[in-house]
């Protein structure tokens, strides 16, 4: 049935009113543009810049280097420096900034000392200045992006042009290095990375040496879980590598498409727990981990968790009782 013709009634809408639609307008205008500023909008004062060179000159060039180029650590001008940090709101350069730096006083600096130094960064970085200070709102700062097309990592190369085929198979490769590194991340749900350490007893000398308790005593709380979630991004493109096969001796599908986009899922779901480990909150990490564990189980449910015919149990079993690896690396039919 067709809907009746709505009638309009034409009448004088009072001046008052025209010029509030105006402004509210005006206003929604200026928040959209305030939610999709860059750093190119001139978003720090000239004051501020000075005020975060002063303090970087202080507590951070010992590492960094006067002039920003690196040394003990990390360049922070010039191509590729902040690769990853650019493809990420402000507010999380800010949040590793005050959450891990400098070294051995980390978490010491305020809000504003935090935006003076990112307000340094990206003077140095030829970024403009304006007539307005950078906030040290974290909210407002999350909602600060970089330009499109700011420069990102460079891609990995062999200077010799050798391809350096896999040593093992899919299973080691996540059993040395995926499995323990997500288990390592999960742990944030019942355990805070920031809590104290208990100091344990002094090892035993007759008990031989324990790469484990050396470990821990090494690294502790957040920087393990740093390196966690680096090696899972860094490490997830060994999914693509040519010649990698499977336990059963099948060549790993790399050019499926599905097998492609399950490895640049984790390649996504580390970055973003990189960079939500830095802010030091473990029920951010907590939260992602569930992204993280999907991203796992997408991937397993397809190429590993196959059920050959009259199989049972994860994979199923062989006649021996053992899992029967026959189906994997191939996609559920």
């Amino acid at each position: 049935m067709a809907r009746p013709p709505l009638s309009v009634r034409l009448c004088r809408i009072p001046s008052t009113l025209i010029v509030t639609a105006a402004l509210l307008a005006t206003g929604l205008g200026l928040v959209r543009a305030q939610g999709t500023r860059t750093v190119r909008d001139g978003v720090f004062t000239d004051a501020q810049a000075a005020r975060g060179a002063a303090f970087y000159a202080k507590s951070c060039a010992g590492c960094h280097g006067q002039a920003m180029n690196g040394g003990g650590a990390p360049a922070l001008v010039g191509d590729g420096a902040l690769a990853f940090w650019r493809t990420q709101p402000v507010s999380l350069l800010a949040d590793k900034i005050r959450h891990t730096m400098p070294p051995g006083a980390a978490g010491s600096l305020t809000p504003p000392q935090t935006s003076d130094l990112v307000a340094h960064l990206l003077k140095a970085g030829g970024f403009p200045t304006g007539s307005t200070e950078l906030t040290a709102d974290s909210e407002a700062l999350s909602r600060m992006t970089w330009p499109q097309g700011a420069p990102a990592a460079p891609a990995a190369t062999v200077a010799t042009g050798k391809v350096y085929p896999p040593v093992g198979n899919l299973t080691q490769l996540m059993r040395g290095l995926f499995f323990p590194n997500s288990n390592l991340i999960f742990t944030v749900q019942t355990h805070d990375p920031g809590a104290p350490v208990v100091k344990r007893p002094p090892p035993d000398p007759d008990a031989g040496f324990s790469w484990v308790n050396w470990g821990n005593d090494l690294y502790a709380g957040w920087e393990l879980v740093d390196y966690a979630a680096v090696t899972l991004a860094d490490a997830s493109p060994l999914m693509l590598v040519p010649g990698l096969r499977c336990q059963n001796g099948r060549e790993a599908p790399i050019a499926d498409p599905e097998w492609i986009r399950y490895t640049e899922e984790m390649i996504a779901v580390s970055r973003k727990l990189y960079a939500l480990s830095q802010t030091r909150n473990q029920e951010a990490v907590s939260d992602a981990t569930g992204d993280l564990s999907d991203a796992c189980a997408n991937c397993h449910r397809a190429y590993r968790d196959v059920f050959p015919p009259g199989g049972r149990g994860r994979g199923g079993l062989n006649a021996d009782g053992q899992p029967n690896t026959s189906g994997r690396c191939q996609p559920r039919k």
